[in-house]
């Protein structure tokens, strides 16, 4: 019987690990091509045979999703699958439309043929959209459960923008290995945090393997999601983050909306700044969809390293990238900082922008006068501090998890904003995760 013929659609995360976990030895099936979106430059590699075992000597190629009904008739493929993150549901089947006027199938693997069985317990924490303030939780669920004397190991959502073959399976337990392993902005902005507190952290490309490494000095595994994707593992508390500035996005996102349903606990962030009917907007959708789980209400407090830079200032405000791309938000820390403290004016950084930076406004033209800390490789690394030092106002708001002053030369005065997780009132994620903690 001839193989089925299979194309991936992802963004070198999600599709990566379908294939890992369901299609990589099956006989059955033929994974042609994957196609890639949302990150630079991952089109034109190749997925390596040294990860696609025995039934792919040659590897698998990637190439842009631009062309996908293109490639589906050209290499005559049977089955596209669906594998990334972060979409609303209209653009899903925008997708799915494309696949069925070719003829082909569209498909969704679902958590029962992807996600890994670990030895040890897992907590997840994931979101309903980017931007919603999973990373400040993640850190506050990891706190908890070293305060009740665990051993804590984040796996965090991949990243794997380099070598694949040598990002199969990263540690990062010091701040040196983030050098060893040439992380972009977004991969340190990630990891750097959980080092500070001492956790050790795994990323990578193939998560069976990265599980199993990590078993081994863990108590309790922590895996720290990305975009608003689904675990990669077997929850046995599954912790949703919702953002109330974007009220209903909850119900309007592939797979937030998954998310939501399957939470054990969700956290409804940021209401010391969201209007008040977005808030109940909010927690009425989740008392529908989600009734059994336990709603926390937190804040996420700014703590401005030094708010004199800002005052009266023509100031630059720098952004958590992906949370303005394909997260959409309009504003995020920096932004709100810069107002509370008296900025004189917010600048706009489009007149300054060189390469790849004036590339993204022109994808993403919503951004609208902030700069997002775009970093997926060298260049745009260098294209970002070029940006920043074309800038001819007075100094520079550093919003992002990470101080960008190790990484770029900044010409002006800088301070940075930083946020934690801060629940507010009862119940909290420490009454959640002693349960959890009592269970296992």
């Amino acid at each position: 019987m001839s193989r089925k013929r299979i194309l991936i659609m992802g963004a070198a995360g999600r599709d990566f690990h379908n294939f890992n976990t369901f299609f990589r030895d099956q006989e059955e099936y033929e994974v042609v091509v994957f196609t890639a979106t949302q990150i630079p430059d991952i089109e034109g590699r190749q997925y390596p045979a040294e990860l696609s075992g025995g039934l792919y000597p040659q590897g698998i190629p990637i190439e842009s999703e631009e062309n996908l009904s293109v490639l589906i008739r050209d290499k005559e493929i049977d089955i596209v699958v669906f594998s990334y993150s972060d979409v609303s549901h209209e653009t899903v089947m925008h997708k799915a439309s494309i696949v069925l006027s070719t003829g082909a199938d569209f498909w969704f693997l679902g958590p029962k043929k992807t996600s890994i069985k670990s030895k040890k317990p897992v907590v997840s924490i994931c979101a309903v959209r980017t931007g919603c303030g999973k990373s400040q939780t993640t850190r506050r669920v990891c706190e908890v459960l070293q305060s009740f004397g665990k051993k804590v190991v984040a796996i965090r959502h991949p990243m794997p923008y380099g070598n694949l073959i040598e990002q199969r399976v990263q540690r990062f337990s010091k701040l040196a290995d983030l050098d060893t392993h040439k992380c972009t902005i977004e991969e340190r902005e990630e990891y750097e945090p959980h080092i500070n507190k001492g956790i050790t952290v795994y990323a990578g490309v193939d998560y069976g393997d990265i599980i199993r490494a990590a078993e081994e000095e863990a108590d309790v595994v922590v895996w720290d999601g990305g975009n608003n994707d689904l675990p990669f593992y077997q929850s046995d508390c599954h912790i949703v983050v919702v953002d109330p500035h974007r009220a209903g996005h909850e119900l309007k996102y592939h797979p937030g909306e998954a998310n939501l349903r399957l939470a054990d606990a969700i956290v409804v962030n940021k209401i010391d700044s969201a209007d008040f009917a977005d808030i109940k907007t909010v927690q009425a959708n989740i008392m529908k969809f989600a009734p059994e789980a336990v709603m926390i209400e937190a804040a996420s407090p700014l703590f401005v390293d030094d708010p004199s830079i800002i005052r009266d200032k023509r100031v630059l405000v720098i952004e958590d990238g992906p949370t303005l791309t394909h997260g959409e938000m309009k504003y995020g820390a920096g932004i709100v900082a810069a107002t509370k403290l008296g900025a004189g004016e917010i600048v706009d950084p489009r007149p300054f922008t060189v390469g790849s930076i004036t590339e993204t406004f022109q994808k993403y033209p919503e951004i609208g006068t902030l700069l997002p800390a775009m970093g997926y490789g060298d260049q745009q690394i260098k294209d970002l501090q070029e940006t920043i030092n074309n800038f001819d106002g007075e100094a520079v708001v550093i919003a992002t998890p990470i101080d960008l002053r190790r990484l770029v030369k900044f010409n002006v005065p800088a301070t940075r904003v930083r946020y934690e997780l801060q629940e507010i009132g009862q119940p909290t994620l420490e009454d959640v995760l002693r349960k959890f903690s009592e269970k296992v």
